[in-house]
């Protein structure tokens, strides 16, 4: 039985309601003052739900008791009820963190719908969603079953990423996980069955056909330079390893000074990895090109440098082959400090073009896999997706866009690719010069017995370099990782349940692309 405390000095008027609200099955505790009420509150505060507190008392006042109640108690809700509809008097009340604020006379519907505000509404909204997805099941299914197109599996990720999101605690998480995972195998078939075929490969050039989806290699031309072209200052932001759904879960405090012009899903090319698919962002060429066409900027696998130090250069390398003259700037953002550089560098700026590059994310993903402490704190998508929203809100990233809107740049927010939990190893064995990402393997001699795994025999139909004459690349789909036998079940146990990127999944390669226009 959930219990509340009325506070009023005129508590013989009460009894109607308190018949009522013992019917509804509550219990109501009475106090005509603010000393009682407080005395009570606290004998008995950890067990009450909510207190309706009348604001005009003889004595000590609603407000003075308010705050000795917020002092014992933060979390319980109080409603404040007066006669007063004075504006300061509301100000001070909703100052002081008040639930919600009633005039009198109030009626018993009015109460009963505050209780199920304050009291009931986590379990009603639960409730409502769970039936929701109930419903709207079987036309997912249906969705997935049915997805031919790149626009039919974007809007099953737009939908699997919105019942994420909404199922973040629910009972039915785990027929929403297996959806996924349904949606995940079925996608990576998709792939396997289309990705070459979007790519023509004449001698030395690769280029996309007029099937393909928009992917990383056109994300300038189709994104960027249309926005130039029309005199606008533009800021490219690519955020490291950024999901759909975590773009969602920033995009209502990026509302506070942007708006959406146009939100897009694009396709990140394979290896979802940052080596190839930011670098092909930045050149507007595919990996076997960047490497044909400029080895002094590509990075092979097995290097130890930076597989992303020559990003400046490859941008610049694309405008001037489209004889774009306009002046850019370049940021790579590690750091608090440098973010705040950069804010400071923004201001009053008139160059044409922005790139910044956030690192924060793929810092997170990595440091989860390496550090127990971070495990706990991401341990599953919601936690992952709280942890991205509490950067946004608390690190110097959310006044580089809220400077960004000031000095009137169009933003284009978008990522290289996104990351998938994985949860499966499967064994496959490679010779040593083969790559360590556990996503996707490229090397000699690949052998996995796993279904689940595409292979690319022939990296230049897929516009990949070829380390040596007989080299594949081999990816896993869904939540599988690839591990060796030799120590197989210590690294089966090492990643799993960490955030990969570089395969084939729904997660890691359908990801936002998304214009905003400066308030």
């Amino acid at each position: 039985m959930n219990k509340i405390l009325w506070v009023d000095d005129e508590v013989d008027l009460l009894q109607p309601y308190i018949i009522y609200l013992k019917g509804k099955d509550y219990e109501v505790i009475t106090a005509t003052n603010g000393e009682d009420a407080l005395d009570i509150f606290a004998s008995e505060g950890n067990t009450v739900n909510i207190v309706f507190l009348d604001e005009n008392m003889p004595g000590m006042s609603g407000l003075e008791t308010l705050q000795e109640m917020k002092r014992m108690h933060p979390e319980v809700p109080v409603v404040m009820i007066t006669k007063s509809e004075e504006e300061h008097i509301m100000e001070q009340a909703i100052g002081e963190k008040i639930a919600d604020y009633l005039i009198k006379p109030v009626n018993p519907s009015q109460i009963l719908l505050c209780l199920k505000k304050h009291i009931h509404q986590q379990a009603i909204v639960s409730e409502h969603v769970r039936d929701n997805y109930r419903q709207e099941w079987s036309d997912i299914a249906y969705m997935i079953d049915t997805a031919t197109t790149f626009d039919e599996w974007r809007a099953v990720e737009r939908t699997l990423s919105r019942w994420d999101i909404e199922l973040e605690q629910s009972s039915m998480r785990s027929l929403l996980d297996d959806q996924r995972a349904q949606a995940n195998a079925a996608f990576a078939k998709w792939i396997a069955k289309n990705y070459e075929s979007w790519f023509e490969v004449q001698s030395d050039n690769v280029q996309s056909t007029k099937d393909a989806p928009l992917m990383s290699q056109n994300i300038m031309k189709h994104s960027v330079f249309p926005l130039l072209d029309k005199g606008e200052k533009v800021m490219l932001c690519v955020i490291d390893n950024f999901r759909y759904d975590q773009w969602k879960t920033i995009q209502p405090l990026l509302s506070e000074f942007y708006t959406i012009r146009e939100e897009e899903q694009y396709l990140s090319i394979l290896p979802t990895a940052t080596q190839y698919a930011r670098n092909a962002i930045f050149s507007g060429l595919m990996p076997l090109q960047i490497q044909q066409m400029y080895p002094q900027y590509w990075v092979e696998e097995g290097d130890e440098e930076s597989k992303n130090q020559f990003e400046k250069e490859l941008v610049q390398t694309l405008l001037d082959r489209y004889r774009r003259r306009e002046m850019f700037t370049y940021w790579k953002v590690n750091e608090s400090d440098f973010c705040e550089r950069v804010i400071h560098q923004l201001k009053g700026t008139q160059t044409p073009l922005t790139v910044v590059v956030l690192n924060f994310i793929d810092m997170l993903s990595h440091s989860r896999t390496e550090s127990k402490m971070m495990r706990e704190l991401a341990n599953d998508e919601a936690a992952y997706r709280s942890l991205t929203l509490s950067w946004f809100r608390h690190s110097p990233t959310y006044q580089l866009f809220k400077r960004a809107a000031e000095s009137g740049f169009t933003l284009v927010l978008t990522t290289d690719h996104g990351t998938t939990r994985v949860k499966n190893a499967v064994q496959i064995i490679a010779d040593k010069n083969t790559n360590t990402n556990i996503r996707y393997k490229v090397g000699k001699a690949l052998n996995c017995s796993s279904k689940n795994v595409m292979t690319i025999e022939h990296p230049e139909r897929a516009g990949l370099p070829c380390p040596n004459v007989s080299s594949s690349y081999m990816f896993c789909s869904g939540n599988d990782f690839f591990a060796y036998p030799n120590q197989f079940n210590y690294y089966a146990q090492y990643y799993r349940n960490t955030f990969q990127h570089g395969g084939i999944s729904l997660e890691e390669m359908i990801i936002p692309l998304v214009t905003l226009d400066p308030k």
